[in-house]
Order: structure tokens, then C-alpha cells, then sequence
């Protein structure tokens, strides 16, 4: 008889080794490899034809036409979707502990029952009793949905035979374990083979999945090159736990446009969705105020405007410092190594802090134009006019570049009553906009503080 057999499994990124080691060669992970008994596996005869499920086929004789998508009444999870809620496909949802993944997945549950069919919410970490407070609370009633506490997969599958659902939730991959494999719960084997069973389960019955995922301490789902390769949709929860905004961004989808993005307010009865976040992000917004500019950024197809505030302070320290809060700080450099060499604004004896308002993150590189103008600003105390938003990339020769979508951007930006927007001057001229708006074109960083900033004394 063959003997166990043995090996050291990283807990963060799923890589195996021989042997154990302190730090996982793969992520740079220290103390996450643990040790995975392995049963040796019974020799085998080739399986028979009969059994063979699927047959090959000519590309041209595969049917095109997608099964019809389940309307999703929540319009801002249904544009993340791609339009709805494919039957057969597997949704993760991951997001910290207490940002509302639950929360909503509830809210969902409810909505769809009436549309779908039947739900089960499988959840190995609350009780039923514990749902049902919390749908209490949320003011939600139901008379198709089914609660069961469960975490045993080969148990689930029963409970599923039983109810015929259409939509099942599982709450969460991590607390789900499977009797073949000798490895605990939440392990990388036992996340990777639940995962590939409920997705063969949802292929094989064309219902729908939700599976949630908990995360590492760097904001990525555990095990997620284990996850993210089996499921269909990959959805993030983000938010500060402290902040009433919640954003629920597609990193992946096979049925719709990635980088899509919903954005939804907790309050107390769930996560209520917020059909215009471009005007709530800047409602609070202080008026005439030095350090503060309109950014027009993108989010998937959907423009938003977002306050970018800065903060230039004679610094106490040979080194000054630099904080940036919802832009790349290596972007916030770059701009403001343009401002000093470009422009000559003094800025090697001066803290600088840049804050994107509401918790927001903008990566995308359209906010340049707006947090070049924000330290400018606050450096030269001289307040934005109130009516301007900002588009345009920032080059290191100080040149002003123009970015995707600009019309769209310009459109928002003129629904919500500003009356100027400053763009690259390369941009085609041939674009119309809505009446109303007045573009104003600058070639380089220097000509857009000109236009957009009284003439300071440059300090």
C-alpha cells in the first residue's frame, strides 16, 4: 500500500514546496506555508466513452445566443453584472470584514425570489437566527427564500437537491470544507476544490452562484489566483468602513465590460443605491476654497466628478513629506517634480498632501490636470473658480495630454452646472458639447494655471 505522501502550501497565493520555508517564495509571505497531508489515489481505468458529457463541435455549428440574464432590480449591481444575472454562472464577492457584503447578497436574495425562483442562503458563519434579525432590521420580507446553516459541501449539495433553488448564495468559500481533502477549512485546497465543484454544479444545473470571499491584509481575495481563474464574475466591495460610501467594482466579468463600477450609501435599512454619485461626492464641497479642483475621472463607463483637495505647508523636516490619499504616490510625485521644474513653483521646502474626497481611488491618469491645479492653488493661496473641472494627462515636458472618453466627461461635467472645462488643446476641435459649456484649451500645464488661476506671486 502506497504511503501518504506530503507537502508545504502556501496559504496566501496557493504556491506548493517540497519542504517547509520561512517565506514563500511566490507572494514574499512570511509563516503561510503549512503542511498537506495527501492520500494517495487509488489507480484508475480510462473513463469510458458513455460517460463523456460533451461532444467536440465545429466552431461554426456552436449556438451564439446567451441564455436570457435574470433582470437584476438593484441597477447599480445590474450595470456591474453586465446587465443582469446570467443563470449558470459564478459570481465571488469579496470586500473587508464589515463593509456590507452580506448586507447586500441579503438585500439581493429578496429582490430575486420574485424573479428567479426559489434562493438558498447557505451561511457557515451566522446563524438562521442571526439572518433573520439582520432582514428585520433591513425591513425585508420573504416567502421564497430558504436560510440554512451549513458548511460541509457534500451537505449543501443535499440541501440544494431538496430545494431546486435558482439562485444560491454561499456565505462564505472560506468557512466551506469538503470530506475529501485532509486539509482544514479555508485552506487553499479546500477554497480551490469547493470552488471548482460549485462551479460544475452551476454549469451542469444553470443556476446562479454567489460566493463570497474573504481578503487578505492587502485587499486582494484570499487565494485569489486560486478564485479568480475558476468563477465567471469577480465583484470588490470597497469602501472606508467609516464613510457612509460603499463602491462595488468588476475586476472580472464574462459576460459584460470589466472596470464597471456601483456605488451605493449604507444607511440603516441596507445599502440603498446611488443613481447620480457625481453630485453626492460634491455636495460638501467648499466653494472658492485655495487647494481644491473638479477632477472628471472614469469609472468603467461612467463618468464622475470628484473633488481632489491639496495641501502645501512649510515643512519643519530636511526631508519634506508627501501623502497621498486616493491618488498613486508615485503619480503625485511626477506631478509635482512637473510643477517644479515647469512651472518653478518651489515646492522642495514644502509638505505636500493630496486627498481625494469621499474615499474614492482614481487611478486613472485624467486626474493629472486637476491635482497639478490643486497644489498650485493651495501653494499660491489663490481659490479655483467654482464653475471649472479639470481633464487632461500631465507629460514630464509640462505638455497637457488628452485621455478616453472626453465628451462623455464634458457632458457630466455640464449636467451638473459647471461652465468650464479645461482640456487639451490637441483634442479634435470637431466635437460639439452641450450648450452652456465653454472649453477651454491649453497646450501645457503652464498655460492651464494661467487660464484657471489669477496671476500670483510664484513663491
Amino acid at each position: 500500500m502506497a504511503k501518504p505522501k506530503s507537502y508545504w502550501e502556501c496559504q496566501e497565493c496557493g504556491r506548493r514546496a517540497a519542504q517547509y520555508m520561512g517565506k514563500c517564495p511566490g507572494c514574499g509571505e512570511f509563516g503561510t506555508l503549512i503542511e498537506i497531508m495527501e492520500e494517495p489515489e487509488t489507480p484508475t481505468t480510462a473513463k469510458p466513452a458513455s460517460a463523456v458529457r460533451s461532444r467536440p463541435q465545429k466552431l461554426a455549428e456552436v449556438s451564439s445566443e446567451m441564455g436570457d440574464r435574470y433582470p437584476v432590480p438593484v441597477e447599480e449591481l445590474s450595470r456591474v453584472l453586465g446587465g443582469g444575472l446570467v443563470p449558470g454562472s459564478v459570481v465571488l464577492v469579496g470586500g473587508d470584514p464589515g463593509i456590507g457584503k452580506s448586507t447586500l447578497l441579503l438585500q439581493v436574495a429578496v429582490l430575486m425570489e420574485s424573479i428567479a425562483g426559489p434562493v438558498l442562503y447557505v451561511s457557515g458563519e451566522e446563524s438562521e437566527r442571526q439572518i433573520k434579525m439582520r432582514a428585520q432590521r433591513l425591513g425585508l420580507e420573504s416567502t421564497d427564500l430558504f436560510l440554512v446553516t451549513e458548511t460541509e459541501l457534500s451537505a449543501i449539495f443535499t440541501h440544494i437537491e431538496a430545494v431546486k433553488p435558482r439562485l444560491v448564495i454561499v456565505d462564505s468559500i472560506q468557512t466551506t470544507y469538503t470530506e475529501g481533502k485532509a486539509s482544514a477549512a479555508g485552506s487553499v485546497t479546500q477554497v480551490r476544490e469547493c470552488a471548482s465543484q460549485l462551479r460544475e454544479l452551476a454549469k451542469s444545473s444553470g443556476m446562479a452562484i454567489f460566493i463570497v470571499g474573504h481578503v487578505t491584509k492587502e485587499g486582494v481575495i484570499a487565494g485569489p489566483r486560486v478564485l479568480e481563474h475558476i468563477v465567471d464574475t469577480v465583484l470588490y466591495l470597497e469602501g472606508d468602513r467609516f464613510q457612509a460610501y460603499r463602491l462595488l467594482r468588476s475586476v472580472k466579468n464574462r459576460f459584460g465590460a470589466t472596470n464597471e463600477v456601483g456605488v451605493f450609501e449604507m444607511r440603516d435599512r441596507g445599502l440603498v443605491e446611488i443613481l447620480n454619485p457625481s453630485e453626492l461626492f460634491i455636495a460638501e464641497r467648499v466653494v472658492n476654497a485655495p487647494g481644491s479642483a473638479i477632477a472628471v475621472t472614469l469609472e468603467g463607463t461612467r463618468p464622475l466628478l470628484v473633488e481632489v483637495q491639496a495641501l502645501a505647508s512649510q515643512t519643519a523636516y530636511p526631508n519634506p513629506r508627501r501623502t497621498a490619499n486616493g491618488v498613486d504616490f508615485n503619480r503625485m510625485s511626477l506631478i509635482i517634480a512637473v510643477l517644479s521644474k515647469r512651472v518653478g513653483i518651489k515646492l522642495h521646502e514644502k509638505d505636500v498632501f493630496v486627498n481625494v474626497i469621499s474615499g474614492l481611488k482614481v487611478d486613472e491618469p485624467a486626474a493629472d490636470l486637476a491635482v497639478a491645479v490643486a497644489i498650485a492653488s493651495s501653494v499660491w493661496d489663490v481659490p479655483v473658480p467654482a464653475d471649472m473641472a479639470f481633464v487632461g494627462e500631465l507629460g514630464l515636458s509640462g505638455e497637457l495630454r488628452v485621455v478616453s472618453q472626453t465628451a462623455t466627461r464634458v457632458r457630466e461635467a455640464a449636467k451638473l452646472g459647471f461652465k468650464r472645462v479645461v482640456l487639451p488643446r490637441t483634442y479634435r476641435q470637431d466635437e460639439t458639447f452641450d450648450r452652456g459649456v465653454e472649453i477651454v484649451r491649453a497646450r501645457s500645464i503652464d498655460e492651464a494655471l494661467a487660464v484657471s488661476l489669477p496671476k500670483p506671486e510664484r513663491v
